[in-house]
């Protein structure tokens, strides 16, 4: 048997074994969780987990900027820059992960200003 051959069965071993481990790992920390809640007296039922939108918020906004940096990169490297690099080289890598960063952390700029412009608006203070 081949080297790709091999790697495709251990591959097709090992991957449902760390799914089950993972769900398995999941489920054993959340029932640890609830027990130790019950024996300090709390009640787990009244600890639901609460809804993060300033999170959600986030993480969107850093998504979409990483996305419209990365097709812009593409775009760029396609058609400004592709008299100047070697195709065979790979292209223009830097400004792959320069325009991800650039456009990543405009997106997480833009997700502070709305924080921020929420929080004083409810006279809160933003860290």
């Amino acid at each position: 048997m081949d080297r790709a051959a091999e790697l495709g069965v251990m591959a097709g071993i090992i991957v449902p074994l760390a799914l089950f481990a993972m769900i398995f790992g999941i489920v054993y920390l959340a029932k640890r969780e609830r027990l130790a809640m019950i024996e300090r007296g709390m009640d787990p039922r009244r600890y639901k987990p609460q809804s993060a939108p300033f999170q959600t918020l986030k993480w969107g906004l850093l998504l979409i900027g990483a996305g419209t940096g990365l097709f812009l990169a593409y775009v760029l490297d396609h058609t400004l820059f592709s008299k100047i690099s070697d195709m065979e080289d790979g292209g223009n890598v830097a400004i792959y992960f320069a325009l991800i960063a650039i456009f990543g952390g405009s997106g997480l700029f833009l997700s502070y200003r709305i924080e921020k412009k929420e929080a004083d608006k409810n006279g809160e203070k933003v860290d």
